[in-house]
């Protein structure tokens, strides 16, 4: 295997969905890669050695020789941009407007929805559930998540665009949410997040050793 030409940084717990974002590019592009982690509670974020290579100091960052790039899907299309498809797997759609929509739903998922990502915290997904009953809030953003969704996924497809894109991950995690948390989620949607948790390249963050 040729020798790692990115370093990426992730958060120690391995539970946050950008951090996961990036790494599953990473994997998807089969581009050899470290991994360092950062203990955010611990205000490691903060720390000089830190903040001199994150001009933002958050996770995950990549590092690709001189140049270092946060936020995830930044990382994304960076990767994108230098290992393009056909010679590597592509993570957004080809189509111009596919891809276009693609962008405005990570978009969309970074923020908007506050309530879910409050009250459905990624703790639900990898360590313990919440036993709280959703807000008035969390209810109509529950309602707006399934309604955006149902409209992007075509009846019986298994990804957004036709072909797999790092979107349907990201859109996964969001329902994922709700639904591992024991919410009730419209089966459809339940039925694709779960099938996206079992890509390989997921698996291996899931498969992550964490301390609760």
């Amino acid at each position: 295997m040729p020798a790692p030409e990115f370093l990426l940084y992730v958060d120690s717990k391995y539970s946050s969905p950008y951090a996961m974002s990036a790494f599953v590019c990473l994997h998807e592009k089969e581009l050899p890669f470290d991994l360092l982690t950062i203990d955010l509670g611990g205000g490691d974020n903060h720390a000089p050695v830190f903040t001199q290579t994150s001009l933002t100091s958050r996770v995950p960052t990549l590092v690709h020789d001189d140049f270092s790039v946060s936020e995830s899907s930044a990382i994304a299309e960076y990767l994108e941009d230098l290992y393009p498809a056909p010679g590597y797997k592509a993570v957004y759609p080809h189509d111009i407007r596919a891809r276009a929509r693609a962008r405005q739903i990570q978009a969309w998922l970074r923020s908007d929805l506050t309530p879910i990502r409050n009250e459905r915290t990624s703790r639900g997904i990898f360590f313990t559930r919440t036993d709280q009953p959703l807000s008035d809030d969390g209810r109509a953003a529950a309602e707006k998540l399934f309604r955006v969704a149902t409209a992007l996924l075509p009846e019986g497809a298994q990804n957004l665009f036709g072909e797999w894109s790092i979107v349907d991950v990201d859109l996964a995690f969001m329902i994922n949410r709700l639904a591992m948390n024991g919410d009730e989620v419209p089966p459809r949607l339940a039925a694709y997040s779960a099938s996206q948790w079992q890509r390989a390249s997921v698996q291996l963050w899931v498969k992550q050793a964490r301390d609760a």
